[in-house]
């Protein structure tokens, strides 16, 4: 088949009705049936849940480990003797990796197909951990988080193409709710790294604390391997993509395998009325910035940018904060950070998940910067606390921050960014979204261990800055992806062509 594929403006050549998951041939004639056959769910019992579930593994470690590091950190610097830029390179390494990967990973997601992409990330991570776990100085281990980080740039775009290529429009399991599913996957994976934290310190010998790091690091290997089978047992390629590249057999196939969808290809398929596809290519970024994609991409880029920024400097500076400006003892900081993301991240997240279709991501992650710029304001007021009631003030603050990150832009921001383009831009929207993500990720997690060195807590006026712009952008453009159907574009003539 050739690289490009043609379709009719409408689905409506296909045969499939509501009950299209009966044993009834559903007839394909069109790539846009296929696109409607996932976007009305027509499916029965099946494997594209697991598809789901095996497509948020990368978010899992990528979170696994920043928690990981965070609690290592402190070790890591007394071990190595590093200045607080050194620790900032150790702690960013990964996120700039992330950058390289996002960019090539989304022309890749688009260019070969979800499913060799998606085969082929994991060894990243089960080499990188390994790596990180033996690293004998600062430079081994800043390169193997830049290797893992590459896996990390490559997994998003081809993780978020899954999640809304094997999702319906509407409903229950819907691609807003399925997106945003990333969002407390995280939060699970740092709270494992948490609980995995204690359990170590706690059984660690105190003249061998040094080993936490390592362990907790290297760690990351297991779940890597175990991933890398599960997906080679569960996972096929989009049936979206397939059908956008003319291959409608092999469409036809992958609804057969994972939806239980009887689909047919009908004889006649190639000689209805077509519209050329967009093709994979490196130009398409620029396409992102034009016509109708231009403020969603300005929409998706400032809030993800935004959001990462301050999340991270919490997030990996959440240890600190209690440990140093609340003066918790380490036991008790990891009891904190594991009862706040638990408590307030994940449940945040959850809550995101379930109510995204009713209230629309736009409005969720405008409450929750609102959220964030009221906790970042307060603990910038208290300062470090004097007293048990300030310390309380600043965890309850700190907890705001979190919960707002949970239903607001850290679900939200993967939901603009993937369902504001349809199947032909999805990896390379991802892919240039993830890109600038990163580099905000990369600058935050340098800066913060600099900036609260220098400023104290008046950092978190600085981190404050952050959930303001995203309250700007949102106010400036007012896009709602959730329930749009935004692949029929690519059947468009006159959308983004």
């Amino acid at each position: 088949m050739s690289d490009s594929f043609a379709a009719s403006p409408a689905a409506s050549s296909g045969d499939y009705s509501a009950d299209s998951a009966s044993d009834k041939p559903v007839v394909i004639r069109s790539a846009a049936d296929i696109t409607q056959l996932v976007n009305r769910g027509a499916a029965k019992i099946s494997d594209a849940r697991i598809v789901i579930a095996i497509a948020l593994g990368g978010v899992f470690l990528d979170a696994y480990d920043l928690g990981a590091l965070a609690f290592g950190m402190k070790d890591i610097t007394r071990q190595f003797g590093l200045t607080p830029s050194g620790a900032g390179f150790v702690a960013s390494a990964i996120t700039f990796g992330a950058i390289v990967g996002a960019l090539f990973g989304g022309y890749l997601t688009d260019k070969i197909g979800r499913y060799r992409v998606f085969m082929a990330d994991m060894f990243f991570f089960v080499i990188a951990a390994l790596a990180c776990a033996f690293a004998p100085n600062e430079w081994v281990l800043g390169g193997s988080r830049f290797v893992m980080g590459l896996g990390v740039g490559i997994d998003l775009p081809v993780a978020m193409a899954f999640l809304a290529e094997f999702s319906k429009l509407q409903g229950r399991g819907n691609k807003a709710s399925r997106v945003a599913m990333w969002c407390p996957t995280w939060y699970a994976a740092i709270s494992v790294s948490y609980l995995l934290v204690l359990l170590l310190y706690a059984v660690l010998p105190a003249t061998h604390t040094d080993w936490l790091w390592r362990l907790i690091l290297g760690f990351g290997a297991v779940p890597a391997i175990l991933i890398i089978v599960i997906r080679h047992r569960y996972m096929n390629e989009s049936p979206v993509w397939a059908a956008n590249q003319g291959d409608l057999q092999s469409a036809a196939a992958i609804l057969r395998k994972s939806y239980n969808i009887n689909a047919v290809v009908a004889d006649d398929a190639d000689k209805t009325p077509q519209v050329k596809v967009r093709k994979a290519a490196w130009r398409n970024y620029g396409t992102l910035l034009q016509g109708v994609y231009l403020r969603r991409t300005v929409l998706a880029t400032v809030t993800a940018v935004a959001s990462s920024f301050a999340y991270n400097a919490v997030a990996f500076g959440l240890p600190v904060i209690l440990s140093s400006f609340l003066k918790q003892s380490m036991i008790s900081t990891i009891l904190f950070s594991l009862g706040l993301n638990l408590c307030f991240a994940f449940v945040g997240g959850l809550i995101a998940v379930r109510y995204v279709s009713k209230f629309g991501a736009w409005k969720m992650t405008y409450a929750g910067y609102a959220c964030q710029l009221v906790a970042m304001i307060g603990l910038a007021l208290v300062g470090r606390p004097a007293d048990g009631g300030e310390a309380a003030i600043s965890i309850a603050m700190l907890a705001l921050f979190l919960f707002g990150q949970g239903f607001g832009p850290g679900s939200h921001t993967m939901t603009f960014a993937s369902l504001s383009y349809p199947t032909s831009l999805r990896g390379m929207g991802v892919g240039f979204n993830q890109t600038l993500m990163r580099s905000s990720s990369t600058l935050s997690l340098f800066l913060f261990p600099v900036l609260s060195a220098a400023l104290g807590t008046g950092v978190f006026w600085v981190i404050a800055l952050a959930p303001l712009a995203g309250l700007i952008v949102l106010t400036a453009v007012r896009w709602e992806p959730s329930g749009y159907d935004v692949d029929a574009e690519d059947f468009n003539a006159e959308a983004g062509h």
